[in-house]
Parts: C-alpha cells; sequence; structure tokens
C-alpha cells in the first residue's frame, strides 16, 4: 500500500452557490529526488478532511494565508474531486539477474530471478500505459514443475508481472521457479530479460538481461526407469535427487499481491467551502 501526504487548507469566507472561486495565489508543490510520474488530485469538501490511523499529527504551514477569489462565469462543474497528472525529468534504472544452477539428471533445482528499480526515481504504470514484463527462459534440458505466481508460460519463456502499479526505487520483485533436469544439454543456457517495451526514462539498457546457467554433473536423460549415468558409471540423482542453487541474487522484490499489476506516486488537493487537500505520495514504510 502505498502512503501519501496531505496539505489541507481552510478558507473562513461565505461562498455562494454556483459561483466558481480559485486561490488568489498559485499553489505549488515541490518535487522530490524519487518523482518522476505522479498525479495531483484537487478535491472539494465543506468539512475537513480526517486523517487515517496511520497519519502522523499535522503541522501548521508558514506560507502567507490563502484566499478565495470568485472566478468569471462559465464551464461546467465536472464534480468535487479532479485528478491531475504531473510528471518530471527524472531517470529509473531498471536491471534484471539471473542465476548459476548446478544439479544432476533427474533433480529438481530451484531458480531465482530478480527484477529490480535501481532508482533512484520511483515509477508509475498509469492506465493504458503497457504494464513492466520480464521474460524468464529455462535452459534447454529442462522443464517448469512449479512456475511462479505472477508468471505464465508463453511458448517456451515464462513472462512474469509485477505485484504493484508502481515500483519504488529499491524495489522490484524475485520469482520462484522449480526445474527439472530432464537430460544433459551441452551449453545450455537460459536469460531473464525485460521486455522491448518503451522506457524513456530508462536509458541503462545494459542490464535489462542476464544468463541464466546449468551445470549437469551427470549425463543421459531422465527416464521412466529413474535410471542415468553420470561419466563413471554411478546413478544419477543418487543423492536424493533434489537440490537448490541459486547466483548472486538481491532479494529485493516483493512476492505478494495480486499479479499482473504495476506503478508509482500521487498527490491531491482538496478545497471546499471549508478546505483545501493537497495531497503527494511519500516514501512507502514497506512494501506489501
Amino acid at each position: 500500500m502505498t502512503a501519501k501526504s496531505n496539505v489541507v487548507c481552510e478558507f473562513d469566507q461565505v461562498m455562494e452557490p454556483g459561483v466558481a472561486y480559485t486561490p488568489e495565489q498559485p499553489l505549488s508543490i515541490k518535487a522530490l529526488g524519487h518523482a518522476l510520474d505522479d498525479d495531483l488530485r484537487v478535491s472539494v469538501r465543506d468539512t475537513e478532511p480526517g486523517l487515517d490511523e496511520a497519519a502522523t499529527p499535522p503541522v501548521a504551514g508558514t506560507a502567507p494565508a490563502v484566499e478565495l477569489v470568485e472566478q468569471p462565469a462559465g464551464g461546467e462543474a465536472t464534480g468535487n474531486a479532479v485528478d491531475v497528472p504531473v510528471s518530471f525529468v527524472n531517470t529509473a534504472d531498471y536491471r534484471v539477474t539471473g542465476a548459476d544452477l548446478k544439479g544432476r539428471v533427474g533433480d529438481t533445482v530451484t531458480l531465482k530471478a530478480t527484477f529490480t528499480n535501481d532508482g533512484p526515481v520511483w515509477t508509475l504504470t498509469r492506465e493504458g500505459d503497457s504494464l513492466l514484463k520480464v521474460l524468464i527462459t529455462p535452459p534447454a534440458g529442462t522443464s517448469v514443475v512449479k512456475p511462479h505466481g505472477f508468471c505464465e508460460a508463453e511458448g517456451e519463456a515464462y513472462v512474469c508481472g509485477t505485484s504493484q502499479r508502481w515500483v519504488e526505487e529499491g524495489g522490484g520483485e524475485m520469482y520462484t521457479l522449480q526445474l527439472k533436469i530432464d537430460k544433459r544439454v551441452e551449453g545450455a543456457k537460459g536469460s531473464v530479460a525485460l521486455s522491448s517495451d518503451a522506457r524513456p526514462f530508462d536509458p541503462d539498457k545494459a542490464n535489462d538481461k542476464a544468463d541464466i546457467t546449468l551445470d549437469v554433473t551427470g549425463g543421459g536423460s531422465a527416464g521412466s526407469t529413474g535410471d542415468s549415468t553420470d561419466g563413471t558409471g554411478g546413478a544419477a540423482g543418487s543423492d536424493g535427487g533434489s537440490s537448490t542453487t541459486d547466483g548472486n541474487l538481491a532479494a529485493t522484490g516483493s512476492s505478494s499481491a495480486t499479479p499482473w499489476i504495476a506503478g508509482v506516486a500521487a498527490a491531491v488537493v482538496v478545497v471546499g467551502v471549508g478546505s483545501i487537500l493537497v495531497v503527494r505520495r511519500r516514501r512507502a514504510q514497506g512494501q506489501d
């Protein structure tokens, strides 16, 4: 769940029904270092907005008092709230990591691949924009016996999404798949790669793809008899048949929440017969 900050302005003045008002002086917001694509919500209420249980106590502002002034007639009312997208010039660095796997024919090994937003900005996927996709292609000679919950098979690869519409700086996902080593394929190698969708905020493409290597210590293939031999004539998989090996991985993601959703910041202003509320997301305290 994302966090947000609120700015409330209260106006002790009479306002006539059907008349449009605007602040006498423009209201301004300050962009933080991790801002990129944010949302500003302006809403009108005739009561003071309540604070949720996690909110910190309000602090009085130091800026001059703001007055509302009447505007010329014209236009139609669009309700008591409006969302305004706000964009800033900033960058993020998306990257993925692969894994180095090792096992014998017949073993089941655990593949852990990661997607990370190295920042400095958090990112938001707005409605209608392409959702982030991570493509995981297992090495030849293996089969997926248990995919990650955010991943769906598409040909020889698995297409994986994210748990939220936003990705905070330093946040991301870890994808865990169980692979069975069916046979030894010399030089078998898979990959983890970001989809080719346009990401103008991410100019560094060098870390958008990483290898998945597989070192099979035995030979042959996993047949119905369960017997295969290694180069010395021993039975492959005789040590219990299951191992878990992953490479240099950063466990930075979230493995919960709803799949296929991705995103980032928000801000709200509330203007009313009594108040204006400006909301801008602050850094979240944790990830779902």
